[in-house]
């Protein structure tokens, strides 16, 4: 940290202790100011103390609900009443939800096929019944959950994990659209259609009624079919009427959104007004317009989610010991419970050590869910404030936990793999390819992706015979399948390591490629990638990928024979178009794109 810091950490606190004489104790007026003050509050504590998080290399979810407890009843009493703060925090749930939805591509997710069903299916199921388990094994060890229905409640807290959390985290990361974030966004869903069966099955968990439970679901069916229906032929007509006008776009974007969200929460519909807009998302994903929706959306959605985390922190009581004992025995139970509700069946599913660590480790940490299903067996008689307190501990400690767990995911599942194959569990490939893996193959592309595809799919266009001198290494055991059907030598294995290049049967090389720019690559980079090669292969052609003039040139001062340029070629091409469209003759370049793409063959699943 630089020697700013320090002071800057002092000042924070000396500001922050000064806020109660300052006159910003939001409780003390009424009415809108009451709120306007709450919301100063909360967002000031915030950022003063986000920042601090950023200073310290520490995650800001973290100082997010730090400032809450800081702001809170427990801390500074700045604001006692945080009901409204809750509910605004509740608009960030909405909206994150929303974004969610116009992001989920179904036809990609459902290409994952059985790892996101069969998991999705029987991760929740697993998780709550091992967690009764456990929990009536601790108590006999003398732990106090708070009787009643606790067990149940407990058991079912922990099988769940948080949509919030997990997707904010991977879409900074920019790994949602990777094979392991989206069978965990995949999970994800199931885990709320899963949380949205308890809901409707508890006002009567003593005495369960089938008929509400189907009610529930005929209702949520019938609201996926309208927005549906209401998708295809109503929104287009009306987004193309006003996609020239920005404001416009974004608000009727929202006014959907909510309107669908509003219909979910119905009595009659028996949903969640986030289920709601989840579907009102997934309803827009295919429109043109919906990139533009999200960067307008994305800072609306931060500020209401910052405050849904202040008001979190707000929400997490002075613990006694029987409170925080019980909250770190389900903490540990929600993670050890990840291996055979997740890892288990999806190395059994064929998913791969990566694949399957990696979902794992994204969804150790338990659900806004959980809480909502807590408070309200609160409500209803079921449990005691003793065990609603533990949940919110048990929230917290794991929502501190993921952060840093997500953010190292890659170190952590390089260390898992070395655990796995030490326990005799093997990897995808391991032991049966040896004598495959060593046929030459002159051409090895790392890592396969778009540019790869189009690489590949030009490479057969030219000479039907070049599958038979392509050597692929991906970990996507999606994608190798795939390639393994078209004829194309798939190893699986990860290219960020040096044993998988040692140990692939890459002898026979004679070029070897690399199309993924460094922000897709894990673990690795372009440059340590060429390093490798030129060490392990000497005197073999290397081509590799920058995302920019200064790479390309460190790149080639560092022995690459090639560096692709993703956007110099792009420019190159949007060039000649403006040539040709000079000329008169762009019409015939149109048509002569339009049959590449029709004779390309589709590679990757989901494309």
């Amino acid at each position: 940290m630089s020697p700013r810091g320090p002071r800057f950490l002092k000042a924070l606190a000396f500001f922050v202790f000064l806020l109660p004489d300052a006159g910003f104790c939001a409780d003390g007026g009424g009415g809108s100011h009451a709120l306007i003050g709450n919301i100063a509050v909360a967002i000031t504590a915030a950022a003063g103390v986000g920042l601090a998080m950023k200073l310290l290399r520490q995650p800001v979810i973290f100082g997010q609900l730090l400032a809450g407890l800081i702001i809170g009843p427990v801390g500074l009493k700045l604001i006692t009443d945080q009901s409204q703060i809750v509910t605004m925090g509740e608009i960030g749930l909405i909206l994150l939800l929303f974004m969610i939805g116009l992001e989920i591509n179904l036809h990609k997710m459902l290409s994952a096929g059985r790892l996101v069903l069969v998991p999705g299916l029987l991760q929740f199921p697993l998780c709550a019944g091992l967690g009764y388990g456990l929990v009536f094994l601790l108590e006999a060890a003398g732990l106090d959950f708070g009787g009643g229905y606790a067990r149940a409640y407990f058991a079912i807290a922990v099988a769940l994990s948080s949509t919030m959390i997990v997707v904010k985290l991977l879409y900074e990361k920019s790994e949602l659209d990777t094979l392991a974030g989206r069978v965990t966004v995949g999970i994800l869903i199931f885990q709320d259609i899963w949380a949205i069966i308890i809901l409707a099955v508890q006002p009567g968990l003593a005495d369960p009624r089938l008929g509400g439970i189907l009610r529930t679901f005929l209702a949520g069916a019938v609201l996926v079919a309208v927005a549906m229906v209401a998708s295809k032929h109503v929104l287009p007509r009306l987004f193309h009427r006003v996609a020239k006008v920005p404001e416009l776009l974004l608000v009727i974007s929202l006014g959907w959104c909510f309107l669908v969200a509003l219909v979910a929460a119905r009595p009659e519909v028996g949903l969640s007004m986030e289920m709601g807009a989840l579907i009102a998302g997934v309803s827009l994903a295919t429109f043109p317009y919906n990139a533009d929706v999200i960067a307008r959306v994305v800072s609306i959605r931060d500020f209401f989610v910052t405050l849904f985390f202040v008001a979190l922190g707000m929400q997490i009581p002075w613990p006694d010991a029987g409170v925080l004992a019980a909250a770190a025995a389900m903490a540990g139970a929600a993670l050890l419970l990840r291996v055979p509700g997740l890892l288990v069946p999806l190395l059994a599913l064929g998913a791969g050590h990566r694949v399957s660590l990696l979902t794992s480790i994204n969804l150790a940490q338990v659900s806004e869910f959980s809480l909502v299903i807590m408070a309200l067996g609160a409500g209803f008689g079921h449990i005691g404030e003793h065990t609603v307190a533990a949940a919110i501990w048990v929230f917290a400690i794991l929502a501190i936990l993921s952060t840093y767990l997500i953010q190292n995911s890659h170190r952590l599942q390089a260390a898992g793999g070395r655990f796995l194959r030490a326990a005799g569990v093997r990897d995808i490939g391991e032991g049966g390819e040896t004598a495959r893996m060593r046929r030459g193959h002159p051409v090895v592309v790392l890592g396969f992706y778009r540019t790869a595809g189009a690489m590949l799919s030009e490479l057969a266009a030219h000479n039907p015979e070049a599958a038979a001198l392509v050597k692929v290494v991906d970990f996507n055991p999606l994608v190798r399948e795939k390639l393994e059907v078209m004829g194309v030598d798939c190893v699986y294995g990860d290219i960020s390591h040096s044993e998988t290049l040692k140990h692939a049967g890459l002898e026979e090389g004679r070029i070897f490629i690399c199309t993924l720019p460094d922000p897709i690559l894990k673990g690795t980079t372009n440059l340590r990638m060429l390093q490798t090669l030129r060490a392990m292969f000497p005197g073999r052609a290397v081509v590799v990928t920058a995302k920019s003039p200064g790479q390309a040139a460190e790149l080639y001062a560092a022995g690459a024979d090639f560096v692709i340029q993703p956007s110099e070629l792009a420019g190159i091409e949007a060039a000649h178009a403006v040539a040709l469209a000079l000329d008169g003759a762009l019409a015939v370049r149109r048509e002569e794109a339009l049959a590449r793409l029709a004779a390309r063959k589709e590679i990757l699943p989901g494309e």
